[in-house]
């Protein structure tokens, strides 16, 4: 199989779908690897390492999309990229379709076969790739809310683990899955106080024999939201329902009523956001301000460190991107359930019930397209 690996184009995104240990590994499986020049080198890999590994460097990305029979990205198709797409393409890359209906518009007219990250989804219920960056995204999180609190660049002036004789800042977690436990690890460690709120009382009753009772858990409901907004600083947006759009558990009265130049990090952005408020931005205009809140809603946030993302990132998809390579789509996904979960579209089908939810399509069941 020939696999493709294109520079992201997305604004400021600095990561790259393989790395070179994986090229070599795929050589050695009997595959052929492009790799468009200069792919990695934001994230400081140069492209004389992916020749020495054993890839075909080329000079554009339409050489690399039209040559392929998989592509390995790490973000979706931008708009410049849909007239690459074409019949019997395997692409496999984050997607996170539901707030994308032109996009998901796009692989159903040109009958792309897509495999996003996001929704490969174990027996055991875990999101093998989706962990990697969601920790990157938790940690960089409070990093980030912490940088934006400063007064010089907009914020209520408060150092997050404050000093001796001033207290520390409030920092809000929404949602107790890895972000949201990745963030509260990094608030606390900042010495800032810390609340999460979840809905999910066994994950509450984990959490607080993780942080050994020094964290506060709530339950969540508007009223605990509300409240607990009110006297936040920092607020970090931790939602994720699997594939499907984030619920709005902010509503725009509750950002009205929090402090003036608190700051709001939403990592929900990528499946639409958590807060009535957000919208998404880049990492070159990354914020804006409603009601006096600084909304950071950056929906490749982990782009800000491609280093350490690239290759925590490849570390989790290369094993499913090698089934893919060996076996070709269908047989990977007749072997193994995880890779099934993680089709999206299929032959100009959509096959998962979170995004046509989301977006009010007809969606099929992969097993009886395959």
């Amino acid at each position: 199989m020939i696999i493709g690996v294109p520079k992201e184009i997305k604004d400021h995104e600095t990561r790259v779908g393989l790395v070179p240990s994986g090229v070599t590994a795929l050589r050695e499986a009997g595959h052929r690897i492009l790799v468009q020049r200069s792919a990695g080198e934001a994230s400081s890999i140069p492209d004389r390492q992916y020749a020495e590994a054993g890839a075909e460097l080329v000079d554009s990305a339409a050489e690399v999309w039209s040559r392929a029979d998989l592509v390995v990205k790490v973000k979706e198709p931008q708009p410049s990229e849909y007239d690459f797409l074409r019949p019997g393409l395997v692409l496999f890359t984050y997607l996170h379709l539901a707030p994308l209906p032109e996009l998901t518009e796009k692989l159903l007219e040109r009958r792309v076969n897509a495999v996003a990250y996001e929704t490969i989804r174990e027996p055991d219920g875990s999101l093998p790739l989706l962990t990697p960056m969601s920790e990157v995204a938790g940690r960089l999180a409070v990093q980030i809310g912490a940088v934006y609190l400063e007064a010089p660049n907009g914020g209520r002036g408060v150092l997050l683990g404050g000093v001796p004789g001033v207290a520390p800042a409030e920092v809000v977690v929404l949602g107790g899955g890895v972000v949201g436990t990745n963030a509260a690890r990094i608030a606390f460690g900042m010495g800032a106080r810390v609340t999460i709120i979840d809905k999910n009382l066994n994950r509450l009753r984990q959490l607080d024999d993780i942080f050994a009772s020094q964290v506060v858990t709530l339950a969540s409901n508007a009223w605990t939201i509300r409240d607990a907004l009110r006297h936040a600083d920092l607020v970090i947006g931790a939602v994720l329902v699997p594939g499907a759009a984030a619920p709005k558990l902010v509503r725009r009265e509750m950002v009205a009523a929090m402090k003036p130049g608190a700051v709001v990090v939403d990592v929900s952005i990528d499946q639409g956001g958590c807060l009535e408020t957000s919208r998404p931005t880049t990492h070159t205009d990354p914020v804006y301000v409603v009601d006096g809140v600084l909304h950071y809603c950056v929906s490749n946030m982990p782009a800000a460190v491609p280093h350490t993302s690239t290759f925590a990132l490849t570390n989790a998809t290369f094993p499913y991107l090698l089934e893919l390579a060996n076996k070709g789509l269908e047989q990977a996904c007749m072997d193994h359930p995880a890779i099934a979960e993680g089709v999206n579209t299929y032959q100009g089908h959509l096959t998962h019930p979170a995004v046509a939810e989301a977006q009010g399509r007809p969606w099929r069941e992969l097993r009886t397209l395959i």
